[in-house]
């Protein structure tokens, strides 16, 4: 079951923490998540049994949205959208919003 685990900074207090496990070819866990001053802005994950996403504020409130696709897609996605648009995450979390 190869694990694959990597963070890439993007700014002096960001960064994007990737973790997937893959079984046979298949994604069977993932987490793609954007950290500012070590808090969770937004995490892709499959926790719970279902791929999903979570959208924090500065106050730690959370707002999950189920994927409705499978997850090895659901990965793709994830990390397509947070490495394009971490820049306006990370804004919006600092203001207090949800990204």
């Amino acid at each position: 079951m190869p694990n694959t685990n990597y963070e890439i900074p993007v700014a002096i207090d960001t960064a994007i923490r990737v973790q997937h496990t893959i079984e046979r070819g298949t994604v069977v866990a993932f987490l793609v998540q954007l950290e500012v001053q070590g808090k969770s802005v937004i995490r892709y994950d499959t926790a719970h049994g279902f791929a999903h996403v979570d959208r924090y504020n500065l106050k730690g409130r959370q707002r999950k949205e189920q994927l409705t696709m499978g997850f090895h897609e659901a990965l793709t996605f994830a990390e397509r959208d947070v490495k394009q648009n971490w820049p306006i995450y990370r804004e919006r979390f600092l203001r207090g919003c949800y990204p």
